[in-house]
C-alpha cells in the first residue's frame, strides 16, 4: 500500500517503521492536509491531534481516499464523518484503540458488566494510566470501556471522572512517565474484588493494529470497526 501517515509525532514514526518492514510505502508525512497531497496515497492512517483530525478525514473522504484514525478527542463530529463517509460511498474506520489485545478487552469489558449487571454488592471502578504527553483525559479507550459498561450494565447511566454520584462510573485518568497505555476495571465488594486489566508495553501495538486495520479497509466501502477487522460478532 502507499500510505499517507496525517500526524507525524512518535505514533506517526512507528507506524512509519511498522509499515515499511510490512512492505508497504509511505507517500506523504504531515500534521494537516489537502485533497492534492492525498492523490498518490492509496490509504491514510491518522493519529493527528483532535483540532485537525475530522478536517482530515473529511478532506480524505473528499477525496474518495479510504481512512484509519486512531486520534481522540474529536468525537463531538463523529457522526458528521459517518454521514460523510456514507455519502461520498467511501471508507473509514475510527478506533479509540487500535490495539488487536484491547480490541478483545473491550469485549471482554461488554460481557463482564452483562454477567454484573445483576450483582448489587459491588461497585465498579475504572483507571487509565498514560503517559504525560497524552493531551486528552480521561483517555479515549477508557471512555469507550465506560459506555460499553453503561450500555451493559442496569446500574450505571453516566460516566464521570473521579466522581462518587449514584449510577455513575467514575475514571480515575492518572499521567506518568513512559506508560503507553494501562486500562483497568475493578468490580469490588465487601468479600472480594474482580478484576480486567490490559496493559500496553510499547507504542508498537497500537500501530500494528492501526495498519492491520489499513490492510483489511483498502478496496472496502462503509463505516467500520475493529470488530469488522478481527471478524468479532
Amino acid at each position: 500500500m502507499k500510505i499517507a501517515l496525517l500526524g507525524y509525532g512518535k505514533m506517526g514514526k512507528t507506524i512509519e517503521a511498522l509499515a515499511i518492514k510490512r512492505g508497504h510505502t509511505i507517500v506523504l508525512r504531515c500534521d494537516d492536509t489537502s485533497e492534492n497531497d492525498l492523490k498518490n496515497a492509496d490509504i491514510a492512517i491518522d493519529f493527528s491531534i483532535p483540532e485537525a483530525a475530522f478536517n482530515n478525514i473529511s478532506k480524505c473522504l473528499n477525496n474518495n481516499t479510504p481512512i484509519v484514525s486512531g486520534t481522540t478527542g474529536w468525537l463531538d463530529k463523529y457522526n458528521d464523518a459517518v454521514a460523510l463517509c456514507k455519502d461520498k460511498d467511501g471508507a473509514f474506520i475510527y478506533a479509540s484503540n487500535f490495539s488487536l489485545g484491547v480490541t478483545i478487552f473491550f469485549e471482554l469489558n461488554k460481557t463482564l458488566a452483562k454477567m454484573m449487571s445483576n450483582l448489587k454488592e459491588y461497585t465498579i471502578d475504572l483507571e487509565e494510566i498514560h503517559h504525560t504527553q497524552k493531551l486528552d483525559a480521561p483517555s479515549g479507550t477508557a471512555i469507550t470501556l465506560a459506555e460499553s459498561i453503561i450500555d451493559n450494565h442496569q446500574k450505571y447511566t453516566q460516566w464521570k471522572l473521579d466522581s462518587n454520584a449514584e449510577n455513575t462510573v467514575s475514571i480515575s485518568a492518572k499521567r506518568l512517565d513512559n506508560v503507553p497505555g494501562t486500562h483497568r476495571i475493578k468490580y469490588v465488594s465487601a468479600v472480594d474484588t474482580l478484576e480486567i486489566k490490559h496493559t500496553a508495553h510499547s507504542r508498537e501495538g497500537f500501530a500494528l493494529g492501526a495498519i492491520v486495520a489499513a490492510e483489511w479497509l483498502v478496496d472496502k466501502t462503509g463505516v467500520f470497526t475493529m470488530k469488522d477487522v478481527l471478524n468479532i460478532r
